[in-house]
């Protein structure tokens, strides 16, 4: 058990480097508040809605882009039409434990999304949630998350929890909102979160 805790510690610091390490590797807050402003748009222009069957073909294509800049180094990456059928596959399903809200800006492109989904026990799942790097660290993600937690609630979820991977430098963001990390039974982390107060959890992340 010793050793498997040893061991836990050292691959928890190892991805604690590498996340910071790939922290940097994203554009900053006032690079992409510069972007936002060339554009002509403001944190206005954006909105948030649920989506409906006619996104379909721009969500799997954000889907892909999105994936691709969280994932960069996969070598066979999901296509455009294999996003597009597990979308269409999960919009068949109408039994109201689902949902998904798609972020859309001015030009009504689709820069964001977040899907959810209700387990038999009442607890939620956020299986997916992405924002193009060039609309990130501008506020948008938070506001996203406001908005699930939201719907959570109102299906009469008690908590949520969400996976990712260690690496990745939104863990940073999970924490930011409260997030509380689980750790595997040797003390490892693989880059889950849970909240356990969705009222804090919305308090925390304003959709106004």
């Amino acid at each position: 058990m010793e050793a498997l805790s040893i061991r836990a510690k050292t691959k928890n610091f190892i991805n604690k480097i590498i996340r910071f390490i790939n922290n940097f590797k994203r554009p900053s807050r006032q690079a992409n508040s510069k972007l936002l402003h060339q554009r002509g748009d403001t944190m206005n222009s954006f909105i948030i809605r649920e989506a409906i069957i006619e996104d379909l073909p721009a969500l799997a294509d954000l889907h892909v882009k999105t994936w691709n800049e969280t994932y960069p180094n996969f070598r066979r990456p999901p296509t455009y039409e294999i996003r597009e059928q597990q979308w269409r596959e999960q919009f068949s399903i109408q039994d109201g434990n689902w949902f998904c809200f798609i972020i859309e800006n001015s030009k009504k492109e689709l820069i964001g999304f977040a899907k959810g989904k209700r387990n038999t026990d009442n607890t939620g799942i956020v299986d997916k949630i992405y924002l193009l790097r060039q609309y990130q660290r501008l506020g948008l993600g938070r506001k996203l998350m406001g908005q699930v937690a939201h719907q959570f609630v109102n299906m009469g979820v008690k908590n949520i929890s969400l996976f990712g991977i260690p690496q990745n430098p939104s863990c940073y963001f999970h924490e930011a909102i409260g997030g509380e990390r689980l750790y595997a039974p040797n003390g490892e982390f693989h880059g889950g979160y849970i909240w356990r107060d969705l009222q804090k959890l919305i308090s925390l992340c304003s959709i106004e």
